[in-house]
C-alpha cells in the first residue's frame, strides 16, 4: 500500500512550511513560493487550497502554518527524505553535500512499509547526516536546543550541531570549506555594518555571511580559563 496519496507538490509546500515556520512563527507566503521557485500567485493559490483541505492555517499578510494533520503528513515526509539522506551516505557513499538532493526525490516514491523497512535496516538513526533530528513513526520529533551561529556573540565558541534548512548550493559551500556538524569553532569577530563574522574551524578562519549563519546551528560552550 502506497504512503499517502497527496502529490508531489502538496508533499513539498507541507515540508517547507515546516522548514519555515520554525516555532511558533508563520512562515510568509513570498518566501514559501521563493524557496520552491514559483510564483508568489501560484503559492497563494496552493495555500488556499490547503487550508480547504485543513492542512494549513492562513494568516493575512503574515503567513501561514500547518496545521496539526498538516504538521503529521509533513513529518512523514521529512522522515522518509532523511532516512534516505542516512542510507546514500552510510551505505552507498555518496558525498554529504550531494544527498540532499537525491533524497528529495526518493522522498516522494516511497511507500510508508519500505520508509519503515528503511529506517529498520539502518537500525533507527536520530538524526540525518546534516544534524537534523529524524522524526519517528507516529510523526514526534526530538526538541532541538541548539543556538544559530547568527545569534552568538563574539569571542563565542561552540561545537556545529546541524545545518538547516538545507540546500544544495549551501551545502557545497560549507562542505568545500569543512564546516560540518561536530565541528568545534570560535567566533573571532563580526564586521561592522552588519557584514560578515569571522569564525575558526580546525585552525582556518572562515568569514560567513549572515544568511548563510543563520542556517548553521551550535551548541554553544563557554571558556573556563
Amino acid at each position: 500500500m502506497k504512503h499517502e496519496s497527496f502529490n508531489e507538490s502538496i508533499e513539498m509546500y507541507l515540508k517547507t512550511v515546516s522548514e519555515l515556520a520554525a516555532g511558533n512563527d508563520l512562515a510568509p507566503i513570498s518566501a514559501l513560493a521563493e524557496r520552491l521557485g514559483v510564483s508568489t500567485v501560484s503559492a497563494t493559490e496552493m495555500v488556499h487550497r490547503l487550508c480547504e483541505k485543513g492542512l494549513l492555517d492562513h494568516t493575512p499578510y503574515k503567513g501561514v502554518s500547518l496545521t496539526e494533520d498538516g504538521r503529521r503528513r509533513a513529518q512523514r515526509v521529512i522522515r522518509r527524505h532523511r532516512l534516505w539522506e542516512c542510507f546514500l551516505v552510510d551505505y552507498l557513499n555518496l558525498p554529504w553535500e550531494k544527498v540532499h538532493d537525491y533524497a528529495c526525490r526518493l522522498e516522494h516514491a516511497t511507500d510508508t512499509a519500505v520508509t519503515e523497512a528503511l529506517a529498520a535496516f539502518l537500525n533507527n538513526p536520530q538524526t540525518c547526516p546534516h544534524g537534523n533530528p529524524i522524526p519517528s513513526a507516529d510523526g514526534a520529533v526530538t526538541a532541538v536546543r541548539d543556538t544559530a551561529l547568527s545569534d552568538l556573540q563574539p569571542g563565542d565558541h561552540g561545537t556545529i550541531t546541524r545545518i538547516h534548512p538545507e540546500s544544495e548550493l549551501l551545502l557545497d559551500y560549507l562542505a568545500a570549506r569543512h564546516i560540518l556538524p561536530g565541528q568545534p569553532l570560535e567566533f573571532e569577530e563580526l564586521a561592522p555594518f552588519n557584514g560578515p563574522l569571522m569564525i575558526k574551524i580546525d585552525g582556518e578562519t572562515h568569514a560567513l555571511g549572515q544568511e548563510i549563519a543563520a542556517h548553521i546551528f551550535t551548541e554553544p560552550a563557554h571558556d573556563t580559563l
